[in-house]
């Protein structure tokens, strides 16, 4: 998908190139030093992009490879990471995995089903965990930890239940009897994140 511009005669236009491809995949956008701003849907095009608007799900490229963040992304959080996993009980590389999914290290991605944050917490189980600043990355990451230590625990240590229960909702989980539920999205998701999570394990440094 090739790039879009939009300056100040062409906001309309850019509002209605990123209404077109908001159902498509995740958007990027900088503003150069004219004052131009910039509009793309690739990850990883240049460093100056941000994320403006994600699709939930969507950090999966077409070769079927889990795209992965910068390096500076990743280390940006790396140490309220740590910390979370380790006081939670959970792997690092599967916490910077559920991230790179969910949210591709935005702390401020919000998704159209009103999940938020690096972790993508919906408000019900922010409240569950006692997050208040959502967007905040260590309460965000914190409660996010949490939610899949306690989502390993109810489904006996099984990493694809637990991932389909953060995806779905673990009543999703149960009514499917305790199955990856059929709903293609989870169906993606769940080998998405854990390819995700080999590759931060194997990860150099």
């Amino acid at each position: 998908m090739r790039r879009f511009l939009a300056s100040p005669l062409a906001v309309l236009f850019a509002a209605l190139t990123v209404a077109s491809l908001e159902a498509k995949a995740d958007i990027y956008s900088f503003t150069d030093e004219r004052g131009v701003v910039h509009f793309t849907n690739i990850p990883g095009l240049d460093r100056r992009y941000k994320l403006i608007r994600r699709e939930a799900g969507s950090a999966t490229p077409r070769s079927g490879q889990a795209w992965m963040p910068s390096e500076a992304d990743i280390r940006r959080f790396s140490g309220i990471i740590d910390v979370a996993a380790k006081s939670h009980g959970i792997e690092p590389a599967l916490v910077h995995a559920v991230i790179t999914a969910e949210s591709a290290f935005n702390p401020n991605a919000l998704s159209r089903k009103g999940a938020s944050g690096l972790m993508q917490l919906m408000p019900d189980t922010a409240r569950r965990y006692g997050v208040r600043n959502i967007f905040d990355p260590v309460e965000n990451i914190h409660g996010g930890v949490r939610y899949l230590r306690d989502l390993l625990a109810m489904f006996n240590g099984d990493m694809r239940l637990a991932l389909a229960g953060y995806n779905a909702g673990e009543n999703a989980v149960i009514r499917a009897g305790n199955r990856v539920p059929p709903y293609v999205e989870t169906q993606n998701y769940v080998p998405k994140v854990i390819d995700l999570y080999h590759r931060f394990r194997t990860r150099p440094g």
